[in-house]
């Protein structure tokens, strides 16, 4: 016997994955180069010289014993105190290594939090539209919380503020954002999180309890076009920061971050314990060792983003001159395109991958099911490849009268 729920999970793949696969067996079929995948959101970028030089120096230096035995559950705390150094110069936190508890990715990060702020079985996680698909899974089946999807605000893709003060009820335990977004790859402006921190704070007040707020920050330092991300913390008190280096360092497999309890959240201590022991609930030991110490040695490197900066422009431009009405992505890797002609945007997705195995993602599980988002972290020969396909699309598309 075997849980038909999870069974579920593990044979439904999200749309991104099952694209990824898909395109994985189309390349050893055709030929890689005869697949146009921008599915995944997987750097192509090679990792910061610093993190290859950090990760030699350790080998060199260290024990074998130091480098690979447990840590604490919290993590190392020579690490924590120097991320919370280093995040005290930047944004005047306040942390020492106490605030700072080290986890296996973004997504371990959010499932701790998710589970240790929902305490009732009637709790509210809210998400705001468009959204990374895996925050209702995590809410709703690591948690036991129920997900409430706040529609998105598909002209500027900040937030729908009429939506969230609506949705946001006694039961509200925690508003989870992402900026840079993932999918619309748009930056939270600071007027729009000013407007977040006060709603949340008149809603808790008037709820008699804290309603937190969960910053999910894997793209914080891919930011270009002269854009900044507003530091959320400055702007609300209960805000707690979930962070990875995956998408920064050019590290996903490595699944290496932290979650940042700042002092100012309301009982900080108790807040930061629950984390730890809804992680240990799911079974987290401790962080990777020796990944620990490279963020360490490499907290303060910023990335070049100048590629993904160069590949938005070009997919940005050339796409709104064919037609195609896009967000304009200040940061992160991402395109969000609404599907042309009245299709949506499974049934575009579906086009393009069968006309000319161009590998885009739906919509649906972003909160959108009318977008699609493309994927532009990969090398630009693959942008360039697709662009005449994406403007057949759109020929195709209307010349079959899709109004």
């Amino acid at each position: 016997m075997v849980s038909q729920e999870m069974y579920g999970l593990g044979s439904a793949r999200s749309s991104i994955r099952e694209l990824f696969e898909y395109g994985s067996r189309k390349a050893k079929e055709l030929g890689p180069e005869n697949v146009m995948d921008f599915s995944l959101g997987n750097p192509s970028t090679p990792a910061p010289a610093a993190v290859e030089a950090a990760i030699e120096h350790l080998l060199r230096t260290e024990t074998a014993t130091a480098l690979h035995s447990y840590t604490s559950a919290l993590g190392d705390a020579g690490v924590r105190a120097t991320l919370a150094e280093s995040l005290n110069r930047r944004f005047g936190v306040g942390a020492t290594a106490d605030n700072l508890f080290m986890v296996s990715g973004a997504a371990s990060a959010l499932i701790a939090c998710f589970k240790a702020l929902t305490p009732e079985a009637e709790s509210e996680i809210v998400g705001i539209a468009p959204f990374f698909p895996e925050y209702k899974v995590f809410a709703e089946r690591s948690a036991g919380a129920t997900f409430c999807m706040v529609p998105a605000d598909t002209e500027n893709f900040q937030i729908n503020f009429d939506a969230l003060e609506q949705i946001l009820r006694p039961n509200t335990c925690m508003v989870v954002i992402n900026s840079p977004n993932n999918p619309s790859g748009v930056v939270y402006t600071r007027e729009t999180l000013e407007r977040l921190g006060a709603l949340l704070r008149a809603k808790s007040e008037a709820y008699g309890h804290p309603i937190f707020l969960l910053s999910d920050e894997p793209y914080r330092e891919l930011v270009y076009g002269g854009l900044s991300v507003p530091w959320v913390p400055d702007f609300y008190e209960n805000t707690v920061v979930c962070y990875s280096y995956s998408k920064s360092l050019s590290l996903p497999g490595e699944r290496i971050g932290y979650v940042l309890v700042p002092p100012t959240v309301h009982q900080w201590q108790t807040v930061y314990l629950a984390i730890a022991g809804a992680a240990r609930a799911c079974g987290h030991v401790c962080a990777p060792s020796l990944m620990q110490r490279v963020a360490a040695l490499c907290c303060d490197v910023q990335p070049d983003v100048s590629i993904y900066e160069h590949n938005s422009r070009l997919l940005y431009d050339n796409m709104t001159a064919m037609g195609y009405r896009c967000a304009k992505s200040g940061g992160a890797f991402y395109l969000f395109f609404e599907a042309p002609c009245g299709l949506t945007g499974q049934q575009f997705s579906d086009l393009a991958k069968e006309k000319y195995n161009l590998l885009i993602v739906p919509g649906d599980g972003f909160g959108c099911p009318n977008h699609l988002r493309l994927s532009y972290c990969v090398p630009t020969a693959r942008i360039e490849q697709a662009l005449p396909f994406l403007e057949k699309l759109m020929a195709e598309v209307k010349g079959e009268g899709h109004l």
